[in-house]
């Protein structure tokens, strides 16, 4: 695991904003949020290529350490060797992910944990963090 945040407290409207480089030779990177690394109200996944995957992002949620259903987005806004600024909010519907790169992308994703405030983040892989700021 890369870097991991506990005690967290991000309410509904609050956003985790968090900026990065991709390595040139990036496979893949994740970002968790959720209650705890054993319950994940979103796995935010790009896959450069990795499990079978090319330039495709998968979601999904984790709840008791149980897989939900993945969500597969194959808008790809991430480049080799760019930098990236994501922006996480939630609110007891959905979680909104917004990449802001040369244009901006918005995927939204169910809360289906009924999460009101995030107290775990965790980011893992290919994915170098330069700040973590919460809005």
């Amino acid at each position: 695991l890369g870097m991991v945040l506990t005690h967290l407290n991000v309410h509904p409207g609050e956003c985790i904003a968090v900026k990065g480089t991709v390595p040139p030779d990036a496979k893949s990177f994740a970002l968790n949020m959720g209650r705890a690394g054993s319950d994940l109200a979103l796995h935010f996944n790009p896959r450069f290529e990795s499990h079978g995957d090319t330039c495709i992002i998968i979601c999904n949620s984790l709840q008791g350490g149980e897989w939900g259903e993945e969500q597969r987005e194959p808008d790809f806004p991430f480049q080799l060797g760019q930098d990236a600024k994501i922006c996480i909010s939630f609110n007891d519907q959905e979680l909104t992910v917004a990449v802001a790169l040369p244009g901006e992308q918005q995927l939204k994703f169910p809360n289906r944990l009924g999460l009101e405030a995030i107290e775990f983040f965790s980011v893992e892989g290919d994915f170098r963090v330069k700040s973590i700021k919460f809005k």
